[in-house]
């Protein structure tokens, strides 16, 4: 049996050229000087007693032991885990019910899809100012609500410990549906209309077709959109700390707040790395099952 040698133009094409490396090497350097490097050292960090002046301590866990007995964190982790529910599962549904309403290119769909993107543009400072201004004890909300005859539920709304969560979590949910509903758009577009057709001819009611057609058909989509949400509620703390800093009494303490004033207030950068590897550590728990989901249904089809 005779083995016929390739051509020496196609035994080159399998070699990249070197500006091809240079193209993926440039990146992945720049990556690991100003992300992994750093990254690495917030680890190490985390288990010494530092104030950034001081010559560092050893603690070995001590930080991490710390933190299951520290009220604040605890606070914090109860207040990310509410976040992450609320902000996430409204932002998910109600960015899928606009896509679903606005997907069609009827007249006028344009002005309120722009409406709904607009506060995107907006940085999250000035969302928060704002928004800051709406629930003032003189604001929008409380003025709205004395001239309904409603003043007994007026109040300070962001002064309440038992409010003033949930009234951030509407101001970031101002900003965060418009970008779900860009998300869920881009994925409506990619459906099979013939499949869709075929469901309303077999006479589907739009309940029927919504959740046995549409629905599945988004599952990649879906996955996509609530990593997403799960990771910008993990890192939520622009909007937060502009419109209470965490307070009051911690009332909206977020691990992201709490990281930031023990880091750069109390001067306790140990044990703020602690918290940020505690962020760390339950944000690639996200990215790790979405691969893992994603990997999964590349293999299915």
């Amino acid at each position: 049996m005779t083995i016929t040698a390739l051509p020496r133009d196609r035994r080159r094409a399998k070699v990249p050229p070197p500006i091809v490396f240079a193209f993926v090497l440039i990146p992945f350097l720049i990556e690991a000087v100003g992300v992994f490097w750093p990254a690495i050292q917030g680890v190490g960090l985390s288990f010494l007693r530092w104030n950034g002046i001081a010559p560092a301590e050893p603690v070995g866990i001590g930080n991490y032991v710390d933190l299951m007995s520290d009220p604040i964190f605890l606070t914090a982790i109860r207040n990310t885990a509410i976040w992450i529910v609320l902000f996430g599962g409204i932002s998910f549904v109600a960015g899928l019910g606009v896509a679903l309403l606005f997907q069609s290119e009827r007249r006028g769909v344009g002005v309120y899809r722009t409406a709904l993107f607009l506060p995107i543009v907006f940085s999250l400072v000035v969302t928060a100012l704002i928004w800051t201004a709406f629930f003032q004890p003189s604001g929008v909300l409380n003025t709205f609500l004395q001239s309904v005859g409603l003043g007994d539920l007026t109040r300070v709304w962001l002064g309440d410990p038992d409010t003033a969560l949930y009234a951030v979590i509407v101001a970031a949910l101002w900003r965060e549906i418009g970008y779900v509903m860009v998300l869920f758009i881009a994925g409506l577009k990619g459906l099979d209309p013939s499949v869709m057709e075929a469901a309303r001819v077999d006479g589907a009611t739009r309940w029927q077709r919504f959740r046995l057609v549409t629905f599945p058909q988004l599952r990649s989509v879906n996955l996509v959109v609530l990593s997403v949400i799960i990771i910008d509620s993990l890192r939520s703390f622009d909007i937060v700390w502009a419109m209470t800093r965490g307070g009051p009494f911690h009332s909206t303490e977020l691990l992201s707040t709490y990281m930031f004033s023990t880091a750069f207030e109390s001067r306790a950068l140990g044990y703020a790395s602690a918290i940020a590897v505690v962020i760390f550590l339950l944000a690639i728990a996200v990215i790790v099952s979405y691969l893992v989901r994603a990997l999964s249904e590349e293999k299915e089809s």
